[in-house]
Formats: structure tokens, sequence, C-alpha cells
């Protein structure tokens, strides 16, 4: 027995060592961290259970049987954080430049299978060169085998992917498909073609880094929600975000005891300037509103006329969804729109109260916006928003013209409370625009067009720009000081705690892709 037990012993230090001293120390050399050493920090101290570490492949083509490493480049098992249940893989560079094989696959998919299972958030750590291609059609298979369980988990527990190298190649869709995808400055990229690639067939010259660097796609794509400086960063941020996510959509997000603050907010009521054509910062008003120091803003240098996040409120998760004044006016756009459906939807699948905050003159006019489908963008938001059964609470804490305000989250659209400030317009356009329109006859007829139009602007303002029209026939349920916001959103969204509602029974709704 002691033979035995020695054998399985040497078999454990062996699959630990990965690709060997040498290659760790590469890895070190380019400021990454090894694959144990991440889940290391990942996950509670000493509750990492591995499942798998003796796996290797089964490829006898191209001498790869003389190269067998224990574990087969991924590290895979089940541990906790902050005491939650978590399923992890990480991918080990070390070993075959953490290229995925049949087998390496088949170990993703049963942690994949075992976290839908059991009803616990899925985190991979992606650091691969890609499909290995000793093996041909039957890694290329073990992508789509991940694929196929990426999709069937969605909506179903929270997926999140950490890009902590390359990830090239088919490997990018399973990043694509899940909730999250957070990159590493300088060490990580993510593209479909690489720079030699693109040369070839475009022409073009472009580094790795410009092509598909983690601010490439956190500015220019939208691909990556979020970015770290380096692995520990990225880590702590895993970390932060699942705090405010649930284990599964059949749960809600923990609720924390806190001390709730003084709920009057005297701050807010000098946030909005008096010009209407002034900016200011919406997460000013977010930060007025919510918990100290709990906002989260996602997708931060992507479209940022509107912001995304999670937030706290009395200790209770909420999605945040605001039209940025500071950013194109905080119009909505192809990009703006398909960022706030894409968190919108998400909060929706895991129970996640929504607060919509808005200050939006409508939809980015342009030859631009219409050719890339402004239409059909525009209306993912609509139909993410009308498609929400959680509880949602709607603040207009300026304008809201057009077609725009139907889609941000209106009454019309199922809102469950809708508020406004009494600086609010709410009004199919602004007020010069209307009476360009409305007056044109008399305005081009009068011997000083100037002063008739100001007379007539000022005449469509004191009948439409204001919230009280609005209020008038329900559709803003109340008009309240700014200092009292955070007492009235504390209210309704525990008066909504307990909200049931469900679509039409359906296979599932065609979004507008």
């Amino acid at each position: 027995m002691k033979d035995k037990i020695e054998t399985l012993r040497e078999k454990k230090t062996e699959a630990k060592l990965g690709g060997g001293q040498t290659r760790v120390d590469t890895q070190h050399k380019k400021g990454k961290l090894t694959a144990r050493e991440r889940i290391h920090f990942l996950l509670d101290r000493g509750s990492f259970e591995e499942i798998g570490m003796l796996v290797t492949h089964r490829t006898t083509d191209f001498g790869m049987d003389k190269q067998v490493i224990l574990g087969d480049g991924v590290i895979t098992g089940y541990g906790t954080i902050n005491g939650r249940l978590v399923y992890v893989f990480s991918q080990d560079f070390t070993v075959f430049g953490g290229s995925l094989s049949e087998t390496h696959a088949e170990k993703i998919c049963k942690i994949m299978e075992l976290a839908m299972q059991n009803g616990a958030p899925l985190i991979g750590l992606n650091d691969s060169g890609g499909a290995r291609i000793q093996e041909g059609v039957r890694s290329l298979g073990g992508y789509a085998d991940i694929f196929y369980r990426n999709v069937r988990a969605s909506g179903v527990i929270p997926q999140i992917s950490l890009i902590m190298g390359p990830c090239a190649g088919g490997a990018v869709y399973s990043p694509a498909i899940t909730d999250f995808t957070i990159m590493v400055e300088d060490t990580s990229y993510m593209f479909v073609t690489g720079p030699n690639v693109v040369k070839t067939v475009t022409n073009e010259t472009v580094t790795a880094e410009e092509l598909g660097g983690a601010m490439t796609h956190a500015v220019k794509s939208g691909v990556t929600h979020l970015t770290a400086a380096n692995d520990l960063q990225a880590i702590n941020k895993v970390k932060r975000l699942i705090s405010y996510l649930p284990q599964n959509c059949e749960e809600k997000a923990e609720k924390l005891s806190v001390e709730i603050e003084d709920e009057l907010r005297p701050e807010l009521d000098n946030i909005v300037p008096e010009d209407s054509h002034l900016p200011y910062d919406m997460r000013e008003v977010v930060n007025g509103i919510v918990d100290a120091d709990s906002f989260l803003e996602i997708h931060k240098d992507f479209a940022e006329n509107i912001i995304v996040g999670f937030a706290r409120l009395g200790g209770r998760s909420i999605g945040i969804v605001g039209n940025q004044p500071m950013s194109l006016a905080g119009v909505l756009d192809v990009d703006s729109s398909r960022k706030g459906a894409r968190f919108v939807r998400f909060c929706d699948c895991f129970n996640i109260p929504l607060l919509v905050l808005v200050d939006v003159p409508g939809f980015l006019p342009g030859t631009d916006q219409e050719w890339n489908g402004i239409i059909t963008n525009g209306a993912k938001l609509l139909y993410a928003f009308s498609e929400a059964t959680v509880p949602r609470v709607s603040l207009i804490t300026r304008k809201a013209y057009g077609g725009a305000y139907d889609v941000m989250n209106s009454k019309h659209i199922g809102a469950d409370m809708n508020y406004a400030w009494p600086i609010a317009e709410i009004a199919v356009m602004g007020a010069k625009g209307a009476s360009e329109i409305i007056f044109r006859k008399e305005i081009q007829e009068a011997e000083d067009p100037e002063a008739v139009l100001r007379d007539k602007e000022q005449e469509y303002k004191e009948k439409f720009a204001h919230p009280y029209r609005a209020a008038a026939r329900g559709f803003i349920d109340e008009v309240i000081l700014p200092s009292e916001t955070r007492r009235k959103l504390l209210r309704a969204f525990t008066m909504l705690e307990n909200k049931v509602a469900s679509l039409p029974k359906k296979k599932h709704g065609n979004i507008p892709l």
C-alpha cells in the first residue's frame, strides 16, 4: 500500500508542475500568474477541489505520444468565493501553450455540466494558443462542445470569462457567449484572425494589441466589459462582480445587512443645471442615490453616452441603466442601445431589479447611424425592457424626448414605477425644434422671425416642457424633489420585492438581432 500511496503522491506532484519550472519562469517573466496561482488567488483559501488532475490526451500522431503531461493543459474543479460555491477552469499556458485538445475540452465540459446541475456560477480563466493542431477536427469538436454548453447555461447560471493571455480563432466564441468578459491589459488579446492573416488578406499592418488588445475591445468593439492592469487585479474584479449576482436564475442576489444611511440627499438638488443645454455627470446622480461606494460600472469605456452597472440600494443588489449627458448629450445610438440591451437582459435573467435614469434628447441622427442599423439596434433596447419581468423603476432627471422617451423604460412598456424631477421635460421634441415645425408659416411671415420663434418656443415650453402633463395622464407616478429620490426608490424597490410577472407562453421571442 505504501508504494501505491507514494506513486499517487508522485503523480500529483508531477501534475502540479504543469509544463515544468522553465515554462513557469517564462510565464512569470511575462508578468502573468500560472494557472494554479490564479485559482489560488480567486478562491477562498483551502476551498479548491480539483477534478481531472490525472487526465491525459489520447493523441499519438506527430510524436505526441512522447509528450504526455498530466492534466492536459487545463485545471478544473470547484471551490468557494466568500463562502459561495463556484466552478472554475484555468487554462495552463505552460502545457502545450494551453492549447485545447479533445480531453482538455472534456474536462471543461464536465465542469460546465456540474455548474448547471448544481446552480452555481462558472468562471473561466482563458490563456490558450487555440486548438491543438495535432488533433485536427477533434479539437475543433471540443470547442463546439463548449460553445453548446455555454448556450445551454446562458440565463441559468452566471458565466464569467477572464482573458489572461492569448484567445484567438474559435476560442473567442465561448467568452463572447458568456455574461461578462474581463481582459488583462498588455498580456491578453482576442481576435478571430491574427495580424499575419489580416496582412495577407487585407494588406493591413496591425499589431496584436491594436487588433485585439484589452483597450481595443474595451473602447472600440465593446467585446470586453472590464479591464485590469494585471492578473491579480482582474481576479479581484471578478470577486467584486460576483458579489452582486445570485447563484442562478432561481435565486435572488444576497441582500446585505446594512445600516440605512440618511435617506435625504440635498446634494441632488444642485446636480442638474438650470440651462437644459449644459451637461452634467449622471454618475453623480447614481452616487447620490445608491449605498456609499457600491456602484460597479460595466462597459465604462464603450458607448459612453449610456452608463450601466451594479450597485446596492439599502443593501439590495440593483442594475442601473442611465443616459450620460456628458457624452453626445446622452442620445441613444447604435452602440449605446446594444450595450444597454445586453445589460438589461442579463439583469432580467438573474432577478436583479432595474433602476433607469433618463435624460435623453432622442436618437442620434445621421447616415452613419441609419446605415449601421439604428432601427434594429434601438429596437433591441426597447425589446429588452419590454421583455423584462424584474422590478423596474424609472426616474426622469431632465429630458425625455420622442421615441427615446418610450424606449427608456417608460410606463407604456411595463415599468412599475416612474418618477420625474420637477425640471423634467417630457415631449415629442425640444421646444425650439417643435416651434419651428408647428409655427413655420407664422414665423416665415413675421417681420421679426427670431422674436416670434422665441415667443413660440416659450409658449411650447410652458405647455409641454415639464412633467405635469405626463403626470396628469398617469404616465409619471409622482413628481419628486431630487433630495428625496433615495427615500422614494428605497420604498419603491421594497414594495416591488415580491413582484410576480410572466411572459406569454412561447418557445422564445425573436429579438431583432
